[in-house]
């Protein structure tokens, strides 16, 4: 118990240099703007969107399985 008080203490301290997670909303508007400017109709322009969204995310906080699932979501 005291060994996890200890880290939870250390992820508190590292997360305040972190650059802030984005929202879902945000990711969100991200994607459908990056997928309506690379016009990407079908999930063979999965990469392209990926690459698109990842580009305007450099510096963010981001899950890329995260961005990929809902790309994915919305282009299928």
């Amino acid at each position: 118990m005291e060994l996890a008080s200890k880290e939870e203490a250390e992820i508190k301290i590292i997360e305040t240099y972190l650059p802030p997670a984005l929202s879902d909303a945000e990711l969100d508007r991200i994607v459908t703007e990056s997928i309506a400017d690379s016009g990407a109709t079908s999930i063979k322009d999965l990469g392209k969107v990926m690459k698109s969204v990842m580009a305007k995310m450099s510096g963010q906080t981001v899950d890329g399985k995260v961005v990929s699932e809902l790309v994915r979501s919305k282009l299928t």
